[in-house]
């Protein structure tokens, strides 16, 4: 390909500096990258171009040409660099604006894998591939990707994914399985047609919409079942139920909290409560009790009673030592002008009687535990007229910065003026706070 590269046409400069100004203005600096399409020894190429403003004048240079037939592109005075926004670093040297030559730039051509130095390029001519016969009606026009080579393949494999873009299925028309399907099945694509609003109001994932179709389950309940899964895997703070939920298992669980109405928070605190008392968790009545809330309480208690009295020896110690890390991490309290407070938890007492007035068990699972550990720290919100009136309690990790748990009376959900408090006025100040006890 490299012999067949030409220089940018000046009307197509012309073009890409008016593009960039109504886009940009002036960006002293700052590099953007755009692109045209053009025919090159009858290959339909993209051209990539770096556009710089320096003292006052406006410079771009190519950079990079991908072609639809070819697996690799060629590229110039450029070099990814994953510390800068647009993901590359140019070379201006040969443009005079550089004094010295980036040690990846000699102005020559070199060949690269097609999928390498392609950053994301705004198409000044997009209109160019509605005028070739080839893809008339491939509908680019309506889709909204940044690799249009890609789509323009596809198209030539697939030319179903004309008809999935005009449906709306944008998002996932790229997607060969979709594709491949949409091709040999007739019903699959009056199924989709059916199910587009669920689809697109969900963003399924691809699995899920042909799992959906092929077993005729509804797709909402196989989505969310897919996006529990997902955030399991990465919750270091539920391995109980990974331990014991596994494969198809894991839908029976889901399934199970929902029609119980608790959450994976109140089942991890019942297995360990469970697991304490020396219960065996193979008999169902003891893994999925038929009625949750109540035997959660019942189990919760018994566990705090035992703990109580195993820990009869250790009770001063704890309490000396949650004292000192309550004092470590005061800075994290919040009095400044809002409707509420946060304060943090100064004993295990405060604990008990929190979790006493708003039915919650963090006075009677090991959460204080974890806070003389600083696994993770016992907040209260309170409206700030009432202080001293238990409201809604967060469990705040340490290590992560991040909230846990954040919950009101019942392990219910806090109202959305208390949780925007929590999100976006206290753990930013935690965040930014935290660094400088660290």
């Amino acid at each position: 390909m490299i012999k067949y590269v030409k220089c940018i046409p000046k009307y197509m400069v012309e073009k890409i500096r008016k593009t960039d100004l109504k886009k940009y203005e002036a960006q002293d600096g700052h590099v953007r990258f755009y692109a045209y399409l053009a025919v090159w020894s009858k290959e339909l190429v993209k051209v990539t171009v770096a556009v710089k403003n320096y003292k006052k004048k406006w410079y771009c240079k190519q950079v990079a040409v991908h072609g639809i037939d070819s697996d690799k592109c060629v590229v110039r005075d450029m070099e990814y660099n994953s510390y800068l926004a647009t993901g590359y670093s140019i070379g201006w040297h040969d443009m005079g604006i550089q004094p010295r030559k980036k040690w990846f730039e000699d102005s020559n051509w070199y060949t690269a894998a097609d999928k390498a130095y392609d950053p994301w390029a705004y198409i000044v001519n997009g209109e160019f591939v509605t005028k070739m016969p080839e893809f008339r009606y491939s509908a680019y026009d309506l889709y909204q990707g940044c690799d249009v080579l890609q789509y323009l393949r596809l198209y030539r494999q697939y030319p179903q994914i004309e008809l999935l873009i005009k449906l709306g299925f944008a998002r996932i028309a790229q997607s060969k399985m979709i594709l491949k399907l949409t091709a040999k099945d007739k019903k699959f694509c009056k199924w989709l047609i059916r199910n587009k609003e669920k689809i697109l109001d969900s963003r399924c994932y691809i699995d899920v919409i042909i799992r959906a179709y092929r077993t005729g389950r509804d797709i909402a309940n196989l989505q969310a079942y897919r996006q529990a899964k997902l955030a399991l895997r990465t919750d270091s703070h539920k391995d109980e139920i990974k331990e014991l939920f596994k494969g198809k298992d894991l839908e029976r669980f889901f399934d199970y909290i929902a029609k119980q109405k608790t959450n994976m928070n109140s089942y991890c605190d019942y297995i360990k409560a469970c697991k304490h008392l020396g219960l065996d968790l193979t008999q169902e009545k003891n893994l999925l009790p038929h009625d949750f809330k109540r035997w959660h309480d019942i189990r919760t208690d018994e566990y705090a009673t035992q703990k109580a009295l195993e820990d009869e020896e250790k009770r001063k110690e704890l309490y000396e030592k949650f004292a000192e890390i309550a004092r470590k991490y005061t800075p994290l309290e919040h009095a400044k002008k809002s409707a509420f407070v946060c304060i943090i938890a100064k004993s295990p007492t405060d604990l008990i009687r929190e979790g006493d007035v708003l039915h919650h068990c963090v006075g009677r699972m090991n959460y204080d535990q974890r806070f003389v550990r600083e696994e993770s720290l016992i907040f209260f919100i309170r409206n700030r007229k009432e202080p001293d009136t238990p409201l809604v309690t967060v469990e705040y990790s340490v290590k992560e910065r991040k909230v846990l748990q954040c919950y009101g009376d019942h392990d219910s959900k806090p109202s959305d003026d208390i949780l925007r408090y929590v999100n976006k006025i206290w753990l930013p100040y935690a965040k930014k706070t935290i660094k400088n006890i660290a």
